[in-house]
């Protein structure tokens, strides 16, 4: 049947495997995506919505890269928000509500588009490695396909076992089996394992809630998109989503489950995610909260099926079903499906080097979920790109690995692989040092010029960032060479608060106030000709309101970054030996030899070594 050599074959199509398979066949690697189920093409396991805090910014990167998420999330949103909005433009984060059927069906069609790409339906159930090097893959049916490099984006499906109360059961995703063998094959190769768990509310009937007990959430008024390119347009109709609350007689109801609660009474026993806790875990830990929000999220145009987002849980279902029958607007509610925790094994990603190429087995990749994190946003940028690096590998060419400064992307896959995780892992803006230069808006500036320069971000693409960024230098320009007067600039200094002039300024100073926006700005009638006579669009207009009024700040952060490329360039050697170094501490020499870090700056930021250690290590390096 498989006759031929892969270059790249990707086993799992959820957010990280497309992405992966994607990536891999549009830079001309002959790839061969596998899944268990070809009608669940990044399915959307969890919450029907793609972005958010600081994953918005990661949609953007892929996007900016060359992948499909951006594309997808477009063409199959129902609603689109900007979050934080009022907030600098650091936090600004889009966010778009999905149909989650059109998603999955999306995706599926643009894979079946993309040159290069052959699919197949099967378990996978182990590796052929031979002498440290992966040779390939073996099916359940016992057919053994080769390959050059395998990319494993298994997600829960890895001795996956399902628990709803008491009960529990083998499975990936409820209604889907789970794969076995894999983790028993990377054990014997000499991996560590561990196990995870992550959880998922219940889906609803929308026609047995009461909308107008709960307090509407529209779309934004003029919605943006995630795509950068001309592929896709901001949408014109949106559909709402609802909010409401728990109660402390919700909370009783919940609590009556405890003891048959799989967290409570020692069944699970693996860590899950801190930062969406399931709803016992909430009323646990926040004793003192009288409720927690509710949100009530519809699952697309045409179905009535609703998600309940907020409300995760793998309490018995009954005790499930009797608690939300007493929030505000569920009192008539049916269930579609009842809310679960699943399990999993994933391998702690310290054993990965930058690329996300294990140490262990040369050609085998991690991305998504088997490294720890959660989210459909983290697992797509670590398909993306250990699809790319799977593809350059094969063929010979140089890695691509993104910096702490140049991207999410880069302080995701740097945190797993030097700090490693014990929960999973989820994105926030605050675990990037320098999220003023990582916008959302800013992305294609960042990142398509490599992604073009490895074959991947196509011509149109390069062509389109480089043209709104001479637009928006352009126009930044124009405010630092344009005086105003006193005349036309007080009225609209007073309308604001602002103090006033007397005499002629330069636009860019006025433009820095804080109290002036955009809209001010255009009143000036220099401006508005300027803006018609070069035809600008909201991006270019936007872009350059940025740097202007946040110039100061991006300056500094360039420069804080700069010196810690000083340190990036500081290479350690694979075989350094670091036993000879009597004056390091015993916990960074043990840390060292775990990690093997590449660089001195990596070195730096694992957790438990010291600025002394550093010192020391620069010493003996002759620095």
């Amino acid at each position: 049947m498989f006759q031929e050599t892969y270059d790249v074959i990707v086993v799992g199509a959820g957010h990280a495997g497309s992405e992966a398979a994607a990536a891999a066949a549009n830079l001309g690697s002959k790839t061969l995506l596998v899944t268990m189920s070809l009608q669940n093409i990044a399915q959307m396991s969890c919450n029907p919505a793609m972005g958010g805090i600081a994953k918005g910014q990661i949609v953007r990167e892929l996007d900016a890269l060359g992948g499909y998420s951006g594309i997808v999330s477009d063409k199959t949103a129902i609603q689109f928000k900007m979050l934080n909005k009022s907030k600098g433009p650091a936090m600004w984060s889009p966010r778009v509500q999905s149909d989650r059927m059109r998603f999955a069906e999306e995706w599926r069609l643009m894979l079946e588009r993309t040159p290069n790409l052959d699919f197949y339906q099967e378990m996978v159930k182990g590796l052929i490695i031979e002498d440290g090097k992966i040779k390939g893959i073996k099916t359940s049916l016992g057919i053994e396909i080769k390959a050059k490099s395998v990319v494993l984006t298994n997600g829960t499906f890895l001795n996956g076992l399902i628990h709803i109360g008491e009960k529990q059961f083998g499975g990936g995703r409820a209604g889907e089996g789970a794969a076995y063998g894999i983790t028993e094959d990377l054990v014997r190769a000499g991996f560590i394992s561990g196990r995870m768990k992550t959880g998922t509310p219940p889906r609803v009937d929308g026609r047995s809630l009461d909308y107008s007990k709960m307090e509407e959430q529209p779309g934004d008024v003029n919605p943006d998109k995630f795509s950068y390119s001309d592929e896709t347009k901001p949408l014109a109709h949106q559909k709402s989503c609802y909010m409401t609350y728990t109660s402390l007689q919700v909370h009783d109801l919940l609590r009556e489950g405890f003891d048959r609660s799989p967290m409570f009474n020692g069944r699970i026993k693996s860590l899950g995610p801190r930062y969406c806790p399931s709803i016992e875990d909430k009323i646990n830990r926040f004793a003192d909260k009288e409720r927690h929000q509710l949100f009530v999220e519809p699952e697309g145009w045409n179905t009535v099926e609703v998600y309940v987002n907020g409300f995760s849980t793998s309490l018995p279902e009954e005790v499930q079903f009797k608690a939300l029958r007493s929030v505000v607007g569920f009192e008539n509610v049916k269930f579609f499906r009842p809310g679960y925790a699943i399990e999993y094994d994933y391998f702690p990603p310290t054993q990965l080097k930058h690329t996300l190429e294990t140490k262990l087995v040369e050609g085998l990749y991690f991305a998504g979920q088997i490294n720890g994190t959660t989210g459909y946003e983290e697992a797509a940028s670590q398909g993306l790109m250990a699809g790319i690096n799977a593809h350059l590998k094969v063929h010979e060419k140089d890695p691509l690995i993104l910096r702490r400064d140049e991207a999410y992307i880069g302080v995701l896959i740097d945190d797993l692989i030097t700090k490693g995780t014990e929960e999973p892992y989820r994105m926030f803006t605050s675990r990037a040092e320098y999220r003023t230069l990582l916008r959302q808006d800013n992305a294609d500036f960042r990142l398509t010029p490599k992604s073009f320069e490895i074959g991947l971000a196509s011509e149109s693409r390069m062509r389109r960032m480089e043209k709104k960024l001479n637009e928006s230098e352009a126009m930044v320009n124009f405010f630092k060479e344009t005086s105003v007067t006193v005349a036309e600039t007080n009225p609209i200094l007073e309308e604001k608060g602002s103090a006033l002039i007397s005499q002629p300024d330069k636009m860019f100073k006025v433009f820095s106030r804080p109290q002036i926006d955009l809209e001010d700005i255009l009143k000036f009638e220099k401006v508005a000709q300027y803006v018609q006579d070069n035809n600008l669009d909201k991006e270019v207009l936007e872009q350059a309101e940025i740097q202007v009024k946040y110039s100061g700040y991006i300056e500094k952060e360039k420069n804080n970054a700069d010196k810690l490329t000083r340190l990036e360039d500081v290479k350690i050697p694979e075989s350094f030996d670091y036993d000879k170094i009597k004056s390091l501490s015993h916990e960074a020499r043990e840390k060292f030899k775990k990690i093997r870090p590449v660089t001195l700056s990596q070195a730096s930021r694992i957790s438990g070594v010291s600025p002394s250690d550093i010192s020391v290590l620069l010493i003996h390096m002759g620095r």
